[in-house]
């Protein structure tokens, strides 16, 4: 038994030490960004047009609505909101911003349904027909921004071989420890994001956070229409901008969202959807987020061991990784405060994620917006459906 142990410890200090590798590339990642990420020509700045769908209400939306209308933007600007329904409770929000914003060009368009299941995608569809500029903004319904958001979003279109800006971003979370959590999360995928700037000499996706994109591109690379049963319309958007030849870059500005005060199992069901979501567009490479997790791996080789000098040597080191990774990125990339004071919750994070990882093998449906889909191949389905 003695010897099982044993092997057993070292096969979860192999894994631990991938996950130190991991947490190296990040620092070095951070570092790497905050030295050379590309700069936009604050001097450009087309017209755009800012498409915003909505269902529902989420937290500190209206909130974020007005950010979008305190923009300090040189050229002209609208806002192009979308819902399916006049029933819907964001209308009083939008009529709301129109009466506290008369200057401002404010749209709101019914788009009724159009068969995708991502009714997100085809009302966006509906609404890029309609907008007046050539240049486009689309965010989520929840996002606030900085106010020198557009100038710096657009600022990077001076370039030609630029197809699509998009951003990071940092989850502003309510009280619970689940909403923490969640916005640890959230960090952790951004910082992932700087990973893949390294190792892939660039990024071949974008982010809900901000889509910013030319109609001339988005037409080259079919609209959005092809989208309208894809989950991970973001995703898709910038892996065909990316795969048409345009770069796509990330901007300098981090926009927020508000996350909603989760119980474990909201939390846990929104981070199976994206668990199964990315399992289903990265078949091979999700897999090695398994070995991303040095600190859980860490803590069991140590328990198995029983606690050998060696075991906590590897501990110590893997732990000091873990946290500066973390703090360095909140503090230095996307100033998310909230994180890190929420450090302590890094092991529970951790855990949520190892537990999120293997359901997201267990089965193909998916929970969004209150409906129950199956997913394939990052297409939705209906459960109902055939």
């Amino acid at each position: 038994m003695t010897s099982v142990l044993h092997y057993l410890a070292i096969f979860f200090a192999i894994l631990a030490g991938c996950g130190l590798g991991y947490l190296l590339l990040t620092l070095w990642s951070i570092h790497h960004f905050l030295r050379t990420h590309p700069k936009g020509d604050p001097d450009f700045a087309p017209p755009v047009s800012i498409l915003k769908p909505l269902k529902g209400s989420d937290p500190e939306m209206y909130q974020g609505f007005r950010s979008h209308c305190l923009q300090e933007y040189p050229a002209d600007y609208e806002l192009i909101f979308g819902v399916n329904d006049l029933s819907d409770p964001a209308v009083a929000d939008v009529e709301r911003l129109r009466t506290e914003f008369p200057e401002r060009k404010i749209r709101l368009m019914v788009c009724p349904p159009q068969g995708g299941t991502n009714r997100k995608v085809t009302n966006l569809a509906l609404m890029a027909r309609e907008a007046t500029y050539d240049h486009l903004v689309i965010n989520d319904s929840d996002i606030r921004v900085p106010r020198n958001y557009l100038r710096n979003v657009l600022s990077f279109f001076a370039d030609k071989n630029v197809g699509m800006v998009t951003a990071l971003y940092r989850g502003v979370p309510e009280r619970t420890i689940w909403s923490r959590i969640e916005a640890m999360i959230i960090a952790d995928f951004a910082a992932g994001i700087l990973s893949a700037l390294v190792v892939d000499r660039g990024i071949h996706f974008a982010l809900g956070s901000t889509l910013a994109i030319n109609k001339r591109v988005l037409a080259e690379i079919g609209g959005l229409e092809p989208l309208s049963n894809y989950l991970a319309d973001d995703y898709e958007l910038g892996f065909r901008t990316a795969r048409a030849g345009y770069r796509v870059v990330l901007a300098e500005v981090v926009v927020e969202t508000f996350l909603p005060d989760y119980n474990f199992h909201q939390m846990y069901q929104h981070q199976l959807r994206w668990g199964r979501t990315m399992r289903d567009l990265r078949k091979s490479g999700y897999a090695g987020i398994l070995f991303t997790y040095g600190l859980p791996w860490t803590i069991v080789a140590a328990l198995l061991a029983k606690f050998a000098p060696w075991s906590l040597v590897l501990l110590a080191i893997v732990s000091v990784a873990r946290f500066l990774s973390t703090y360095a990125f909140c503090r230095w990339v996307v100033r998310d405060a909230h994180s890190r004071r929420n450090l302590w919750l890094v092991p529970l994070r951790d855990a949520v994620g190892i537990v999120v990882f293997v359901a997201s093998f267990l089965g193909n449906t998916v929970t969004w917006r209150g409906e129950v889909f199956r997913l394939k191949d990052g297409v939705l389905y209906r459960e109902n459906s055939a």
